[in-house]
Protein backbone atom coordinates (compact mmCIF):
# COMPACT_ATOMS: atom_id res chain seq x y z
CA UNK A 1 0.00 0.00 0.00
CA UNK A 2 1.27 3.44 -0.94
CA UNK A 3 1.01 5.97 1.91
CA UNK A 4 1.87 9.67 1.81
CA UNK A 5 2.91 11.61 4.91
CA UNK A 6 1.99 15.27 4.45
CA UNK A 7 4.13 17.56 6.65
CA UNK A 8 6.49 16.73 9.52
CA UNK A 9 5.28 19.60 11.71
CA UNK A 10 3.71 17.43 14.41
CA UNK A 11 5.91 15.69 16.96
CA UNK A 12 4.24 12.37 16.06
CA UNK A 13 5.29 12.50 12.40
CA UNK A 14 8.70 10.94 13.02
CA UNK A 15 7.11 8.11 15.02
CA UNK A 16 4.68 7.30 12.21
CA UNK A 17 7.53 7.36 9.71
CA UNK A 18 9.59 4.94 11.78
CA UNK A 19 6.68 2.55 12.25
CA UNK A 20 5.62 2.58 8.60
CA UNK A 21 9.07 2.30 7.04
CA UNK A 22 9.54 -1.00 8.90
CA UNK A 23 6.46 -2.54 7.28
CA UNK A 24 7.02 -4.59 4.11
CA UNK A 25 3.42 -3.92 2.99
CA UNK A 26 3.89 -0.12 2.91
CA UNK A 27 5.50 2.13 0.30
CA UNK A 28 6.11 5.60 1.71
CA UNK A 29 5.99 9.01 0.06
CA UNK A 30 6.86 11.99 2.26
CA UNK A 31 6.88 15.76 1.92
CA UNK A 32 7.24 18.74 4.24
CA UNK A 33 7.38 21.91 2.12
CA UNK A 34 6.38 24.21 5.00
CA UNK A 35 9.30 23.22 7.22
CA UNK A 36 12.45 25.26 7.78
CA UNK A 37 15.06 23.70 5.47
CA UNK A 38 17.72 24.14 8.17
CA UNK A 39 15.70 22.29 10.83
CA UNK A 40 17.06 18.74 11.34
CA UNK A 41 13.59 17.59 12.52
CA UNK A 42 11.82 18.75 9.35
CA UNK A 43 11.79 18.21 5.60
CA UNK A 44 14.56 16.55 3.64
CA UNK A 45 16.78 16.41 6.73
CA UNK A 46 14.37 14.18 8.67
CA UNK A 47 13.51 12.10 5.58
CA UNK A 48 17.20 11.53 4.90
CA UNK A 49 17.96 10.59 8.51
CA UNK A 50 15.13 8.02 8.44
CA UNK A 51 15.95 6.86 4.91
CA UNK A 52 12.47 7.44 3.51
CA UNK A 53 11.54 8.79 0.04
CA UNK A 54 10.92 12.53 -0.15
CA UNK A 55 9.36 14.89 -2.68
CA UNK A 56 9.29 18.68 -2.57
CA UNK A 57 5.56 19.49 -2.69
CA UNK A 58 2.16 18.21 -1.58
CA UNK A 59 1.07 18.08 -5.23
CA UNK A 60 3.98 15.77 -6.09
CA UNK A 61 3.17 13.46 -3.19
CA UNK A 62 -0.50 13.20 -4.16
CA UNK A 63 0.28 12.85 -7.88
CA UNK A 64 1.91 9.53 -7.00
CA UNK A 65 -1.62 8.23 -6.25
CA UNK A 66 -1.29 7.12 -2.61
CA UNK A 67 -4.10 4.94 -1.33
CA UNK A 68 -3.86 6.57 2.09
CA UNK A 69 -2.55 9.86 3.51
CA UNK A 70 -1.47 10.88 7.01
CA UNK A 71 -1.76 14.59 7.77
CA UNK A 72 0.70 15.72 10.44
CA UNK A 73 0.83 19.44 9.74
CA UNK A 74 0.13 22.38 12.02
CA UNK A 75 -3.52 22.14 13.11
CA UNK A 76 -4.78 25.16 11.16
CA UNK A 77 -3.42 23.60 7.95
CA UNK A 78 -5.29 20.31 8.37
CA UNK A 79 -8.33 21.31 6.34
CA UNK A 80 -6.45 22.25 3.16
CA UNK A 81 -4.39 19.07 3.19
CA UNK A 82 -7.38 16.82 3.94
CA UNK A 83 -9.26 18.43 1.07
CA UNK A 84 -6.32 17.81 -1.26
CA UNK A 85 -6.03 14.20 -0.13
CA UNK A 86 -9.75 13.55 -0.53
CA UNK A 87 -9.68 15.06 -4.03
CA UNK A 88 -6.90 12.59 -4.85
CA UNK A 89 -9.10 9.71 -3.66
CA UNK A 90 -6.97 8.85 -0.62
CA UNK A 91 -8.19 7.72 2.79
CA UNK A 92 -7.02 10.14 5.50
CA UNK A 93 -5.65 9.82 9.01
CA UNK A 94 -5.47 13.34 10.47
CA UNK A 95 -3.61 14.37 13.60
CA UNK A 96 -5.57 15.67 16.53
CA UNK A 97 -7.18 18.06 17.15
CA UNK A 98 -9.00 17.72 13.84
CA UNK A 99 -9.05 21.50 13.22
CA UNK A 100 -9.03 24.82 15.03
CA UNK A 101 -12.68 25.61 14.19
CA UNK A 102 -15.86 23.54 13.97
CA UNK A 103 -16.48 24.95 10.48
CA UNK A 104 -13.16 23.55 9.23
CA UNK A 105 -13.74 20.18 10.91
CA UNK A 106 -17.21 19.84 9.37
CA UNK A 107 -15.84 20.80 5.95
CA UNK A 108 -13.21 18.05 6.26
CA UNK A 109 -15.90 15.51 7.13
CA UNK A 110 -18.07 16.64 4.23
CA UNK A 111 -15.33 16.53 1.61
CA UNK A 112 -14.26 13.03 2.64
CA UNK A 113 -17.87 11.81 2.66
CA UNK A 114 -18.39 13.25 -0.83
CA UNK A 115 -15.18 11.63 -2.10
CA UNK A 116 -16.09 8.27 -0.56
CA UNK A 117 -12.92 8.08 1.54
CA UNK A 118 -12.38 7.61 5.27
CA UNK A 119 -11.44 10.44 7.59
CA UNK A 120 -9.91 9.04 10.78
CA UNK A 121 -8.85 11.19 13.74
CA UNK A 122 -5.54 10.25 15.40
CA UNK A 123 -6.62 9.19 18.88
CA UNK A 124 -4.31 6.26 19.72
CA UNK A 125 -5.17 5.94 23.43
CA UNK A 126 -8.60 4.41 22.72
CA UNK A 127 -6.72 1.39 21.26
CA UNK A 128 -5.11 0.55 24.62
CA UNK A 129 -6.21 -2.94 25.80
CA UNK A 130 -6.44 -1.62 29.38
CA UNK A 131 -8.88 1.04 28.21
CA UNK A 132 -10.96 -1.71 26.60
CA UNK A 133 -11.10 -3.37 30.03
CA UNK A 134 -12.12 -0.11 31.71
CA UNK A 135 -14.81 0.44 29.08
CA UNK A 136 -16.15 -3.05 29.73
CA UNK A 137 -16.25 -2.37 33.47
CA UNK A 138 -18.24 0.82 32.84
CA UNK A 139 -20.65 -0.44 30.18
CA UNK A 140 -21.47 -3.78 31.84
CA UNK A 141 -22.34 -2.10 35.13
CA UNK A 142 -19.45 -3.57 37.12
CA UNK A 143 -18.86 -0.23 38.89
CA UNK A 144 -22.47 0.91 38.72
CA UNK A 145 -23.71 4.15 37.24
CA UNK A 146 -20.92 6.67 36.72
CA UNK A 147 -20.92 9.51 39.23
CA UNK A 148 -17.72 11.30 38.28
CA UNK A 149 -14.66 10.84 36.08
CA UNK A 150 -11.27 12.46 36.56
CA UNK A 151 -8.93 12.59 33.57
CA UNK A 152 -5.31 13.72 33.53
CA UNK A 153 -3.23 14.34 30.41
CA UNK A 154 0.07 16.02 31.24
CA UNK A 155 3.28 16.37 29.26
CA UNK A 156 6.31 18.52 28.72
CA UNK A 157 5.74 21.72 26.75
CA UNK A 158 5.72 20.62 23.09
CA UNK A 159 6.56 24.18 22.03
CA UNK A 160 10.10 23.54 23.28
CA UNK A 161 10.47 21.14 20.32
CA UNK A 162 7.99 22.64 17.85
CA UNK A 163 7.34 26.36 18.52
CA UNK A 164 4.09 26.37 16.51
CA UNK A 165 2.34 24.60 19.40
CA UNK A 166 2.42 27.97 21.20
CA UNK A 167 1.18 29.91 18.17
CA UNK A 168 -2.61 30.37 18.52
CA UNK A 169 -3.00 30.97 14.77
CA UNK A 170 -1.42 27.61 13.92
CA UNK A 171 -2.40 25.51 16.96
CA UNK A 172 -5.69 27.12 17.97
CA UNK A 173 -4.61 27.36 21.59
CA UNK A 174 -2.19 25.87 24.08
CA UNK A 175 -2.45 23.03 26.59
CA UNK A 176 -6.27 22.96 26.46
CA UNK A 177 -6.36 22.48 22.70
CA UNK A 178 -3.44 20.04 22.80
CA UNK A 179 -4.47 17.77 25.67
CA UNK A 180 -8.20 18.04 26.39
CA UNK A 181 -9.11 16.17 23.23
CA UNK A 182 -7.50 12.87 24.26
CA UNK A 183 -9.53 12.62 27.47
CA UNK A 184 -12.61 13.92 25.65
CA UNK A 185 -12.21 11.10 23.13
CA UNK A 186 -12.12 8.47 25.87
CA UNK A 187 -15.29 9.97 27.33
CA UNK A 188 -16.78 9.95 23.83
CA UNK A 189 -16.19 6.19 23.71
CA UNK A 190 -17.53 5.55 27.22
CA UNK A 191 -20.69 7.62 26.60
CA UNK A 192 -21.32 6.61 22.97
CA UNK A 193 -20.77 10.07 21.56
CA UNK A 194 -22.83 12.03 24.09
CA UNK A 195 -21.71 15.64 24.45
CA UNK A 196 -21.73 17.43 27.80
CA UNK A 197 -24.42 20.04 28.34
CA UNK A 198 -21.89 22.55 29.66
CA UNK A 199 -18.15 23.08 29.85
CA UNK A 200 -16.32 25.27 32.35
CA UNK A 201 -12.60 26.07 32.08
CA UNK A 202 -9.85 27.76 34.05
CA UNK A 203 -6.30 28.18 32.78
CA UNK A 204 -3.03 30.04 33.33
CA UNK A 205 0.54 30.33 32.01
CA UNK A 206 2.38 29.70 35.27
CA UNK A 207 4.04 26.45 34.20
CA UNK A 208 6.34 27.96 31.56
CA UNK A 209 8.53 30.98 31.04
CA UNK A 210 6.89 33.70 28.99
CA UNK A 211 9.53 33.10 26.32
CA UNK A 212 8.36 29.50 25.90
CA UNK A 213 4.61 30.04 25.48
CA UNK A 214 3.91 33.79 25.48
CA UNK A 215 0.45 33.66 23.89
CA UNK A 216 -1.17 30.43 25.08
CA UNK A 217 -2.14 28.69 28.31
CA UNK A 218 0.24 26.07 29.66
CA UNK A 219 -2.11 24.59 32.25
CA UNK A 220 -5.85 24.10 32.37
CA UNK A 221 -8.63 22.45 34.32
CA UNK A 222 -11.85 21.66 32.46
CA UNK A 223 -15.16 20.56 34.01
CA UNK A 224 -17.72 18.77 31.85
CA UNK A 225 -21.29 18.32 33.05
CA UNK A 226 -23.60 15.84 31.33
CA UNK A 227 -27.39 15.69 31.18
CA UNK A 228 -27.61 12.85 33.70
CA UNK A 229 -25.51 14.72 36.28
CA UNK A 230 -22.19 13.03 35.51
CA UNK A 231 -19.28 15.39 36.12
CA UNK A 232 -15.90 14.93 34.45
CA UNK A 233 -12.77 16.94 35.17
CA UNK A 234 -9.79 17.13 32.84
CA UNK A 235 -6.32 18.27 33.96
CA UNK A 236 -4.76 19.14 30.60
CA UNK A 237 -1.47 20.79 31.53
CA UNK A 238 2.04 21.03 30.10
CA UNK A 239 3.29 20.37 33.62
CA UNK A 240 6.22 18.01 33.08
CA UNK A 241 9.64 19.71 33.15
CA UNK A 242 12.18 18.84 30.44
CA UNK A 243 14.00 16.64 32.97
CA UNK A 244 10.92 14.50 33.65
CA UNK A 245 11.66 10.79 32.99
CA UNK A 246 8.83 10.53 30.44
CA UNK A 247 7.36 12.90 27.85
CA UNK A 248 3.92 12.71 29.40
CA UNK A 249 1.22 10.62 31.01
CA UNK A 250 -2.50 9.97 30.77
CA UNK A 251 -4.84 8.51 33.38
CA UNK A 252 -8.60 8.15 33.78
CA UNK A 253 -10.37 7.44 37.06
CA UNK A 254 -14.04 6.39 36.79
CA UNK A 255 -16.02 6.48 40.04
CA UNK A 256 -19.35 4.68 40.02
CA UNK A 257 -22.04 3.86 42.55
CA UNK A 258 -20.54 0.38 43.13
CA UNK A 259 -16.83 0.92 42.68
CA UNK A 260 -13.93 2.63 40.93
CA UNK A 261 -12.03 1.75 37.75
CA UNK A 262 -8.62 3.28 37.03
CA UNK A 263 -6.77 3.44 33.72
CA UNK A 264 -3.12 4.41 33.26
CA UNK A 265 -2.07 4.61 29.61
CA UNK A 266 1.67 4.65 30.39
CA UNK A 267 2.32 2.80 33.65
CA UNK A 268 5.95 2.43 34.74
CA UNK A 269 7.42 -1.05 34.42
CA UNK A 270 10.61 -0.24 36.32
CA UNK A 271 11.52 2.76 38.46
CA UNK A 272 15.04 3.79 39.27
CA UNK A 273 17.63 6.53 39.42
CA UNK A 274 19.99 7.40 36.58
CA UNK A 275 23.26 8.47 38.20
CA UNK A 276 24.76 9.61 34.88
CA UNK A 277 21.91 12.12 34.43
CA UNK A 278 21.26 12.68 38.16
CA UNK A 279 17.53 12.21 37.76
CA UNK A 280 14.73 9.71 38.25
CA UNK A 281 14.17 7.23 35.44
CA UNK A 282 11.54 4.66 34.60
CA UNK A 283 10.81 2.26 31.79
CA UNK A 284 7.20 2.41 30.59
CA UNK A 285 5.13 -0.73 30.20
CA UNK A 286 2.51 -0.29 27.51
CA UNK A 287 1.20 -1.37 24.14
CA UNK A 288 2.54 0.58 21.17
CA UNK A 289 -0.60 2.67 20.76
CA UNK A 290 0.58 4.44 17.60
CA UNK A 291 1.22 1.08 15.94
CA UNK A 292 -2.23 -0.15 16.96
CA UNK A 293 -3.85 2.98 15.56
CA UNK A 294 -1.92 2.73 12.29
CA UNK A 295 -2.94 -0.91 11.93
CA UNK A 296 -6.60 0.11 12.21
CA UNK A 297 -6.10 2.86 9.64
CA UNK A 298 -4.33 0.59 7.15
CA UNK A 299 -6.94 -2.14 7.55
CA UNK A 300 -9.82 0.23 6.86
CA UNK A 301 -7.97 1.80 3.92
CA UNK A 302 -7.51 -1.65 2.38
CA UNK A 303 -11.03 -2.90 3.04
CA UNK A 304 -13.04 0.30 2.70
CA UNK A 305 -14.65 -0.28 6.10
CA UNK A 306 -15.37 2.86 8.10
CA UNK A 307 -12.47 3.99 10.24
CA UNK A 308 -12.87 4.74 13.94
CA UNK A 309 -12.40 7.21 15.51
CA UNK A 310 -13.86 8.99 12.51
CA UNK A 311 -14.18 12.67 11.66
CA UNK A 312 -17.39 12.99 13.65
CA UNK A 313 -15.55 11.85 16.80
CA UNK A 314 -12.90 14.45 16.05
CA UNK A 315 -15.56 17.14 15.64
CA UNK A 316 -17.33 16.24 18.90
CA UNK A 317 -14.10 16.45 20.90
CA UNK A 318 -13.18 19.71 19.18
CA UNK A 319 -16.56 21.19 20.17
CA UNK A 320 -15.67 20.51 23.82
CA UNK A 321 -12.37 22.37 23.44
CA UNK A 322 -14.04 25.28 21.69
CA UNK A 323 -16.61 25.48 24.50
CA UNK A 324 -13.73 25.49 27.00
CA UNK A 325 -12.12 28.38 25.14
CA UNK A 326 -15.43 30.28 25.19
CA UNK A 327 -15.67 29.64 28.92
CA UNK A 328 -12.19 31.10 29.37
CA UNK A 329 -13.24 34.26 27.55
CA UNK A 330 -16.47 34.75 29.50
CA UNK A 331 -15.57 33.08 32.81
CA UNK A 332 -18.92 31.29 32.52
CA UNK A 333 -19.91 27.73 31.54
CA UNK A 334 -20.45 27.23 27.80
CA UNK A 335 -22.41 24.67 25.81
CA UNK A 336 -20.67 22.72 23.03
CA UNK A 337 -22.20 23.48 19.65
Amino acid sequence: MKIAILSFAHVHAATYLQLLRARPDVELITTDPDGNPNDPSRGKNLAHSLDVPYVDTYDEALADAPQAVIVTSETSRHRALVEQAAAAGAHVLCEKPLATTAIDAQAMIDVCESAGVNLMTAYPVRFHPAFASLRHAVTNGAIGQLITVHGVNNSSNPALQQPWFADPALAGGGAIMDHTVHIADLMDVLLDGELPTQVYAQANRLLADEADSPQVETSGLITLTYANGLVTTIDCSWSHPPTHPTWGGLTLTCIGQKGTAYFDAFPPLLRGYDTSQAQTRWEPSTTDLDAAMLEEFLTTARTGLRAHPDGFAGLRTLKIVLAANQSLRTNQPAAPR
